[in-house]
Formats: C-alpha cells, sequence, structure tokens
C-alpha cells in the first residue's frame, strides 16, 4: 500500500511539473511545438471579424493576423496552420491565458485594467463609443440616455463606461453584439452603444442602413490592440514588427482601404491625426 501511495504522489509530481511546463512554454515554441497559430477572432463584428455570405471569416483584424501568421512562418522556418477561434468579451482573456488561443486580435481596447492579465501589441486601431438609433430617435448622444433602455455587451470598456458617466441610463447588457443590435431592431432597446467603428459595420451591414443613425460625440477613447499572454517578448515582437512593418511599408493602409475606404462596406475615412499616430509608432530599424 506505501509502494502504491508513492507512485500515486510521484505521478501527481510528475503531472504538476508538467501542467507548469506547459503553462510556461513561450508562444512561439508552442506555435513551432504543435504546427498550428491560433487567434482568437470574432464571428459578428464587421468589418474587423465576422463571416460573410460564402460562410468564410474575413476582416480587416483577420487580415492583418495573416501578415503575422506569415511572418511566424518565416521566423519559425516551417509551415504553420492559422487557426481562428471564435472570442468574446468575457472568454477571450480566460481563452488565451489558458493557451487555447496565441493571440486575440479582436476589437479589443487595451486598457491599463487589462495589461494586469495580458500584454497588446501596437494600437493598430483608434475609435471610441458612439451609439446607434433608430432615424429619428430623440438620442443624439450621451445627454438624452437617462432613463432609457441602452444596450451593451457585458465585459466591454463601453459597459463601464456607461456605468461610471451614465448612471441614470437604464442599461441592458447582452454577450454579443449580434444580439444587442437585434434587441435594438426588435424595439427592446432606445439605443445600442459599442465602438463607433463597430457600430457604423452594423448599420451599413443590416437589411435597411438607411433606418439606423451613429450619433454623438466619443464618450471614451478606444485604442485596439492584439493581445498576447504576458511576458513573453519574443513572440510580442514578431506582432509589433509585423504591425511596423505594414504600416511604415503601406500595406496596413492597402487593407484599412480595401475594408474602410469609400468604396468598402463600411466607409470610416482614417484621420490625418491617427494616421500620424500610427507611424510614431514605428521604431527606427
Amino acid at each position: 500500500m506505501k509502494r502504491a501511495g508513492m507512485i500515486v504522489l510521484l505521478s501527481v509530481f510528475l503531472l504538476g511539473i508538467m501542467v507548469v511546463a506547459v503553462a510556461a512554454e513561450p508562444t512561439l515554441e508552442k506555435i513551432k511545438n504543435s504546427g498550428v497559430f491560433t487567434i482568437g477572432v470574432r464571428n459578428a463584428s464587421p468589418p474587423f471579424s465576422f463571416i460573410n455570405k460564402q460562410n468564410e471569416r474575413v476582416g480587416f483584424s483577420n487580415d492583418l493576423a495573416v501578415l503575422m501568421h506569415k511572418n511566424i512562418e518565416k521566423k519559425l522556418g516551417k509551415t504553420i496552420k492559422l487557426e481562428m477561434k471564435e472570442t468574446s468579451p468575457n472568454t477571450r482573456i480566460p481563452l488565451l491565458t489558458s493557451m487555447a488561443v496565441d493571440l486575440v486580435t479582436e476589437t479589443m481596447t487595451d486598457t491599463r485594467a487589462r495589461r494586469e492579465s495580458v500584454d497588446f501589441s501596437l494600437t493598430y486601431f483608434v475609435t471610441g463609443a458612439q451609439f446607434v438609433v433608430k432615424k429619428g430617435s430623440p438620442i443624439k448622444g450621451g445627454g438624452e440616455i437617462a432613463g432609457k433602455r441602452i444596450g451593451t455587451q457585458q465585459g466591454s470598456t463601453n459597459e463601464r463606461v456607461l456605468r461610471e458617466k451614465y448612471p441614470q441610463a437604464v442599461l441592458v447588457t447582452f454577450p454579443d453584439q449580434a444580439a444587442a443590435f437585434m434587441a435594438l431592431q426588435q424595439g427592446k432597446l432606445d439605443a445600442y452603444c459599442n465602438d463607433g467603428i463597430q457600430l457604423w459595420g452594423l448599420k451599413y451591414k443590416s437589411a435597411n442602413p438607411d433606418q439606423w443613425e451613429v450619433v454623438g460625440d466619443y464618450i471614451s477613447y478606444e485604442p485596439y490592440g492584439m493581445a498576447m499572454r504576458k511576458n513573453d517578448s519574443d513572440f510580442r515582437q514578431v506582432v509589433n514588427v509585423t504591425l511596423m512593418e505594414a504600416i511604415e511599408g503601406g500595406e496596413y493602409f492597402k487593407l484599412y482601404d480595401k475594408w474602410f475606404g469609400p468604396k468598402s462596406d463600411v466607409p470610416y475615412p482614417l484621420s490625418p491625426q491617427v494616421k500620424t499616430f500610427l507611424f510614431y509608432q514605428v521604431v527606427p530599424k
């Protein structure tokens, strides 16, 4: 019995060592060993990451991830499979820290609180929270939402800002954007609050775009970054260099024009200030 007990204890000890080793495995090493680079994406956040009519996951942030995939293959010197896994504001950090995904590329705001759990890449997009309402609504911004039913995504920065700045609004939280916009279309909400660019995406992708308006000044600052596990400098370097090369070489702006340009489904002009900000993040070679 003592011998059996010792074997059990030894097995548990070895298993613990293996778990710690896996948890501490650097991301590039994990990708090299598994042959798979897994990114966390969204299914309904046009034009960043969504499923199109051909049942394909497409979008601006997904295209940026493809550039990173190419650089990872170059760095590791082998063919790597790219996989996309759906995430949400509530699941993306747990999926990342549990190593189920290697990089969260969907629309995630870089905040000081989130930096306690994960690291972020350079900022690759800048927007702010606004409201989408039915055309003709008396709501023109944050000043008119007291007592109104305002939809927001659970766990998002928008939810936190609304609770802090507009405590008299009646907040209704939803697990994802599609559910919130559906509630607005059904008349269960007076407005839906999210990052302005995502609201424009919902408007243009809806069956009746002219029925909806995006209103109000930004009530928050939302710098999007790509999230990764903490203290993994080699992987972060690959991600950041990919973004810097895309900005410096112009590929970033070609993709921006593809998804946000005047001929795109979601026109959203890049301001000169934001363009300058993007270039200032590109450090010298």
